[in-house]
């Protein structure tokens, strides 16, 4: 894996030793700007560090800049093949910009967007999806493969390289995990530039998540990657939370609550799944890194969780809590079982730091 250089989207760092960010973009018209700055406020508080708003004319390029004095974290502007709308974007106080300078018409055209951005410190996304391969590519590898990706994106990339710009990150996107993964192996491989992941069209809340979860979990496992958005069809909120979900699953986020549950079967005697529920409900505002475990099992409970901060082992409508293995009380029932453990949550949080 190759080190990548690191670029600076408003105050957010992409590459090198930053932390990977989570993204996300707006589905209102980007023209109505009350109800962009809305939503860019809601992915705010969600957790987006950064947020994308489409720019398809120059009444939304208009609208830019209200939209990025009002935005509470830094904005890219998507632009596909006109560069007016790209320097009207830098013009309006964009923190960077997303468009192909090969779509944009002449090296005329690339320098001046290039020019611009330079002057003000506006990083390029260049980004790659398996359906805007240039046909050249599609009959050179005989079809949208991920070597044609990268080919892609190292070419766009080679256009802005060649006017003295290098602020760039990449991404090549397709909608099947196997595909995106073998693209961002590629080119991992190949360039330095910071990659932005994500498996496009994913498709609805369940799926997407599934498919996003596969293709992005599994590449930032590997160590590949510096910032993702999960696309899905649905709210915005929820790409921002599945993001998080995954950077925790991944083993590359180390922050609030981490459960372990057991599977539950016929040896259950209480309620695990619904216990499992209510604790994750109850504990969502806990920012520091805890375990929590909920076993259906008196006997195998304790062991099988043995890394746990804290948790119960089930027995006969009761349950016993211990922590890092080791019995703590006697039973407690059932129905005050969900209290006695988000107290030892609370409490075993405090000790850690600030919950």
């Amino acid at each position: 894996m190759m080190k990548k250089r690191t670029i600076h989207v408003g105050g957010v760092s992409i590459g090198g030793d930053a932390a990977v960010s989570v993204q996300s973009m707006t589905n209102t018209d980007t023209r109505d700007v009350h109800a962009t700055c809305e939503q860019i406020a809601r992915l705010a508080d969600a957790g987006a560090a950064i947020v994308r708003v489409a720019v398809p004319d120059r009444e939304a390029a208009d609208a830019l800049a209200e939209i990025r004095r009002r935005s509470p974290v830094p904005l890219v502007a998507d632009i596909h093949y006109d560069y007016r709308l790209a320097l009207a974007a830098v013009r309006a106080g964009i923190d960077k910009i997303r468009i192909n300078p090969g779509n944009i018409g002449s090296p005329e055209r690339v320098r001046a967007v290039a020019d611009a951005c330079r002057e003000r410190g506006v990083p390029i996304r260049i980004g790659v999806n398996s359906g805007s391969i240039e046909r050249p590519l599609l009959e050179k590898y005989g079809g949208p493969t991920p070597e044609a990706m990268v080919e892609s994106a190292l070419g766009h990339a080679k256009l802005l390289e060649d006017v003295d710009f290098g602020d760039i990150a990449i991404s090549m996107k397709a909608s099947d995990v196997p595909s995106t993964i073998a693209a961002y192996r590629l080119a991992d491989a190949r360039c330095d530039y910071p990659l932005h992941l994500g498996v496009t069209h994913a498709g609805t809340l369940k799926m997407g998540t599934l498919k996003a979860a596969a293709g992005i979990g599994g590449l930032l496992a590997m160590g590949i990657g510096n910032t993702l958005r999960v696309s899905l069809t649905a709210d915005p909120t929820e790409e921002v939370r599945a993001g998080y979900d995954i950077l925790r699953a991944a083993g590359v986020l180390h922050d609030g609550v981490e459960f372990i549950c057991c599977p539950t079967c016929g040896r259950c005697r209480i309620d695990v799944i619904g216990l499992a529920e209510t604790l994750e409900r109850r504990l969502a505002h806990i920012r520091v890194p805890l375990k929590v475990a909920v076993m259906g099992c008196a006997v195998n409970g304790p062991g099988e969780a043995r890394e746990a901060d804290i948790g119960v082992a089930g027995g006969d409508g009761c349950g016993l809590l211990f922590a890092k293995g080791e019995i703590l009380h006697e039973k407690v029932p059932m129905d005050g079982l969900a209290d006695a453990l988000c107290a030892l949550a609370e409490r075993a949080a405090r000790e850690k730091g600030t919950v």
